[in-house]
């Protein structure tokens, strides 16, 4: 369906007799079911005229398309898919995510592509009650995690908690971080990234540091251990984040040329391959089918008694087997300590 309107064509003679609707599929390549929607919706005239779906055209007629059609909003359903509960009370729990789970449904080309499989399915499903504040598609969601990433994610389960803990968020009283592993060794063991994170303008998935009007964003990262390994050089570092922006640290990182492991969108390689320093028949290759970024500590105040509560959550079995492939027979001894 194209983008910009009013799109406007003319009938051709040897069209005359078809119905508008025959008509529509074919010159917008849409299904007759959303150009019955869009007619429905008077979004298409005849030559400035609503005319209905199984209206005969004479040929000359002039149709313009004046909008597109309302999209029927999606509501969440529950769906029995594990969750991993680390803690739960009355008001809140925490659950510690899975890679390759969505938080909550996305643009997708019908519903079932758009919800099915994420979080909020299977938290309706797990508990009785959660928060309505953020509307029928985001019951409980108070923050989130990338669809890759895995780790603690807190849920409200009533209104009240749900608006105290986002002003936590806001207020920067909770504490995240994360354990990426990275591409190649960073200048210094650690440091503050403060650039802002705006939508790329091109690639319209993608976030940038280098767009106008970004939004502020603060990561500090800490270098855990450098590794010198057959497929490359390798960092494994922790980020706290200050601020909440999408794909923040994954964006942080690669701004400074040290992208996430796994995450081909900000320029991490698909499949890492050995050096070849042996004979050819050693080349090794081997692929990570998500991002190498786990959040593993969250630290917030209760929102009912004030209490501090900290939660850790340690790197999934995928993670750990990944270090472990790419440390099997390194080049070099790992190494900590300052490369500035």
């Amino acid at each position: 369906m194209p983008e910009s309107f009013p799109v406007q064509f003319s009938i051709a003679p040897e069209d005359a007799g078809k119905r508008l609707d025959q008509i529509l599929v074919a010159h917008l390549d849409v299904s007759r079911a959303r150009v019955q929607q869009l007619i429905s919706e008077q979004k298409v005239l005849v030559n400035d005229a609503s005319v209905k779906a199984a209206f005969k055209l004479r040929g000359g007629e002039r149709i313009s398309v004046i909008g597109s059609a309302a999209r029927p909003p999606l509501r969440a359903i529950a769906e029995e898919i594990p969750l991993d509960i680390v803690y739960e009370d009355d008001d809140l729990a925490i659950i510690n995510k899975s890679a390759g789970m969505m938080v909550h449904a996305g643009a997708g080309a019908t519903e079932d592509e758009r919800n099915r499989g994420t979080l909020v399915n299977a938290l309706l499903h797990h508990f009785a009650s959660l928060s309505a504040v953020g509307g029928e598609m985001r019951p409980g969601i108070v923050h989130r995690l990338d669809k890759e990433t895995s780790g603690l994610i807190v849920v409200a389960k009533n209104d009240d908690a749900h608006r105290k803990l986002a002003a936590q968020f806001a207020q920067r009283v909770v504490k995240k971080t994360y354990v990426a592993l990275v591409h190649g060794w960073p200048k210094k063991d650690s440091g503050t990234i403060s650039a802002s994170i705006s939508r790329d303008r091109v690639r319209r998935v993608r976030m940038t540091t280098r767009g106008f009007g970004g939004r502020d964003a603060v990561s500090h990262y800490m270098v855990s251990r450098r590794l010198d390994t057959a497929f490359g050089k390798f960092t494994l570092v922790t980020v706290k984040i200050d601020t909440g922006r999408t794909h923040q640290i994954r964006v942080h990182m690669a701004s400074i040329g040290h992208p996430v492991v796994g995450d081909k969108l900000y320029g991490a390689p698909t499949e890492l391959k050995t050096s070849g320093r042996g004979k050819a028949e050693s080349l090794q290759i081997i692929s990570l089918p998500r991002n190498f970024l786990h959040a593993a500590e969250l630290t917030l105040e209760h929102p009912r008694s004030g209490e501090k509560m900290s939660f850790k959550s340690p790197l999934p079995a995928e993670l750990r087997e990944f270090l472990a492939a790419i440390e099997r027979d390194p080049p070099a001894t790992s190494s900590t300590g300052s490369h500035s």
